[in-house]
């Protein structure tokens, strides 16, 4: 039975610039067919058992023909596969998504075409230039920069091309000189305003504004490269007065995300809004503990306990799941009072129709304690599924008042070193800061680099949740520059954000 490929439009570069219905597709693919210029996060949303192919085109440098690529599609649809055949920008606008949708047609394969956000508005848009506009222009054009290198003379009408408002060049950098000189051959001024904007709509976005007189100089002077947009218009004044993205407080800041790869989303999405370029290297990962058995015991018995405390969302999300998993929900947990260490927690757990009955000021293990010693704790029974390792504090003190505390290992945090290797490339690369969001991160992310970890940190700016963290760091020899007043993930954000303000 055949399949069905479908060609979709990864957008310009910024990950929040894809489709819903593109994200769905992607989630549902058997096979991943992406290249140079689709976002390397899309892969993220893929299955884990999904194939994963790159077939990207850098700089004349092919991974494979496009004749290639229109085989691997055909091959992986006729094994009865679905395919998403992510493009850069829209798969119809110079993305030869045409010529693999005709192939895909000759071959009887099923196929659909999902439009994308194309960079040729997208780019210009986030370096604050409008390609039309009311006092300036109500013509805008798109055109490929460089043509099939196969044909005789240009397809391209410079004469008429020249008298249009706004023009995008995509895929130009090479022929930005015969650009500039075919424009002004064929009538435009040499004080035409052009900018060029690499790597657009991300936080490694450049942009180099000059005139068709000076612009290839200053080009080579700012060494700008491919994948660039050419704007070619009056409208490219208007960047001085419109630039909204280059000023976020956090615009291209590299910054190494160090959470666990389910926990990620919110610190990367808030720091992404602010404009920095998020790194997701996780250097601790969630696996199961040597044995569910006395978490599983504890559930059963669940009706004896008199508190349930979580010092985690991780030990909510497993907690939830043996219960439902024991043919229990969240009725079984009427007669107790529940308790969570932060917002976050507390959150989650209303998610499973429950609202905690306790919510400390401060949110770490001391502030949970204070606030549970100001109950009458003598006697009573409390439950702690939380990680296999932790800090001591809580259940020794609960101990100490009287309570029958038991802790029960709802999952343990290992050190993920297939990840140690890219951490160090891209500290070699440059890195200006990193998160931790707890003593495990920290502690897992000096264990990755090992000897090397002064040298690649040196000159990293180090941001800490809050002092358990900190004071992890600061015995290991690296104390953070950044401590979050409120210890939560937006409270370490807006701690990031004041700093480099």
């Amino acid at each position: 039975m055949a399949g069905k490929v479908y060609l979709i439009g990864a957008g310009p570069g910024d990950p929040g610039l894809i489709t819903e219905k593109a994200r769905r597709l992607i989630a549902r693919a058997d096979v991943i067919v992406y290249d140079y210029l689709a976002n390397p996060r899309f892969l993220a949303l893929a299955r884990n058992d999904a194939e994963k192919i790159y077939v990207g085109k850098k700089g004349g440098d092919h991974t494979l023909s496009q004749e290639g690529i229109n085989r691997l599609l055909v091959e992986k649809a006729k094994q009865g596969k679905v395919v998403a055949r992510l493009k850069g920008g829209d798969p119809f606008l110079f993305g030869r998504g045409g010529e693999e949708a005709e192939v895909l047609v000759e071959e009887g394969i099923p196929f659909e075409v999902v439009p994308g956000v194309t960079s040729a508005i997208a780019a210009p848009a986030y370096a604050g230039i409008p390609v039309t506009h009311r006092e300036h222009t109500s013509t805008f054009t798109m055109v490929t920069g460089h043509e099939d290198p196969t044909k005789e003379g240009s397809a391209i009408d410079w004469e008429a091309l020249a008298r249009i408002g706004t023009i995008a060049f995509l895929m130009g950098m090479k022929n930005l000189p015969k650009i500039c000189e075919n424009l002004l051959r064929y009538g435009k001024s040499e004080t035409t305003p052009v900018a060029v904007v690499r790597w657009g709509t991300t936080p490694k976005q450049q942009v180099v504004v000059g005139t068709l007189a000076d612009i290839v100089r200053k080009v080579e002077e700012a060494k700008l490269g491919p994948p660039s947009i050419i704007l070619v218009g009056e409208v490219v004044k208007l960047r001085e007065k419109l630039n909204w993205f280059e000023t976020k407080p956090l615009f291209a800041k590299r910054i190494v995300v160090t959470r666990t790869r389910e926990q990620a989303s919110q610190l990367l999405e808030m720091l992404e809004e602010l404009g920095a370029e998020c790194l997701e290297i996780p250097t601790i990962k969630i696996v199961p503990p040597p044995s569910f058995g006395p978490l599983e015991e504890a559930i059963a018995d669940i009706d004896s306990y008199d508190w349930l405390i979580f010092t985690s969302v991780n030990g909510v999300k497993i907690f939830f799941e043996r219960l439902f998993s024991a043919g229990k929900d969240a009725r079984t947990l009427a007669n107790l009072k529940v308790a969570a260490i932060g917002v976050a927690t507390a959150e989650l757990i209303k998610t499973y129709g429950v609202l905690v009955d306790l919510l400390p000021k401060e949110f770490r293990a001391e502030g949970l304690l204070e606030a549970l010693l100001e109950e009458d704790l003598a006697g009573k029974k409390i439950l702690i599924p939380r990680a296999l390792e932790a800090r001591e504090i809580l259940p020794q003190k609960l101990k100490e008042a009287g309570a029958h505390v038991s802790v029960v290992p709802a999952y343990q945090t290992v050190l993920p070193e297939e990840e140690a290797k890219r951490l160090k490339e891209e500290l070699k690369k440059g890195v200006h800061l990193i998160t931790f969001t707890s003593s495990s991160t920290a502690k897992n992310l000096l264990k990755m680099l090992g000897d090397d970890a002064s040298a690649l940190l040196k000159g990293v700016v180090l941001a800490s949740i809050g002092p358990i963290t900190s004071e992890t760091l600061k015995k290991a020899g690296f104390p953070p520059q950044i401590e979050a007043k409120e210890y939560t993930i937006p409270g370490l954000v807006k701690a990031i954000v004041e700093y480099f303000a």
